[in-house]
């Protein structure tokens, strides 16, 4: 489980892909302080597990399913990437609960300056995955925590602070370059158990959400 607040930019070494998967390797530093084989970190936004780490870098391996429905299967060397260390149980929930389970990669649109430093972001997202974003609802993007300021048909726009577009890969990034999309994982639970109400109570109500703790 991690919460989205990016705690570096690490730079790809190296892609080395095999008959199906491949294996990814990352330089870093401070996720390197605790990381262990068979620790887990997230690569924008991307859960991975380490097989290998040394001083400076860290391996992953990428299977075909990761390749395929992440952007990073398309990583090239000196590509910047986000990085994040698993939420510990004292930790603090700063930003929102990420899985690191990306459900699809969108397109960014424009990333204009909005003065005072912030910026206003706008991604196309996958039609498949507009039900589960809404008007301050929480989205990752490339692994970062963000809120939703508006959801216009299929583009949404966030508003990134000074701090988040420095401290990311986000101020690298230009229009059509392809980001990770993880939606809020409660907008799948409750759509889950709506289905499951609606199935065996066709008088599904708002007073039946409260009692389920809505």
């Amino acid at each position: 489980m991690f919460t989205g607040i990016i705690e570096e930019v690490g730079t790809v070494e190296a892609l080395r892909r095999g008959s199906a998967g491949a294996r990814l390797h990352v330089s870093a530093q401070r996720v390197l302080s605790d990381l262990v084989i068979g620790g887990s970190v997230a690569v924008n936004g991307v859960c991975l597990t380490a097989v290998a780490v040394t001083e400076a870098s860290f391996a992953a391996d990428l299977s075909p399913e990761t390749l395929e429905k992440t952007n990073l299967g398309s990583v090239q060397v000196g590509t910047p990437v986000n990085l994040e260390r698993p939420l510990s149980p004292s930790g603090r929930l700063s930003g929102h609960f990420v899985q690191g389970h990306v459900d699809g990669t969108g397109e960014i649109v424009t990333l204009d300056p909005a003065g005072d430093g912030n910026w206003l972001l706008e991604v196309r997202a996958p039609q498949s995955l507009l039900r589960y974003l809404v008007f301050k609802g929480s989205i990752a993007i490339d692994g970062i925590s963000l809120t939703l300021a508006a959801v216009d048909n299929d583009v949404v726009s966030v508003a990134v602070i000074p701090h988040t577009y420095e401290a990311t890969s986000l101020h690298g990034l230009r229009p059509g370059v392809r980001v990770n999309v993880e939606c809020d994982m409660l907008a799948k639970h409750i759509e889950k158990l709506l289905a499951t109400m609606s199935v065996n109570d066709s008088t599904l109500s708002v007073d039946d959400l409260r009692k389920q703790g809505f």
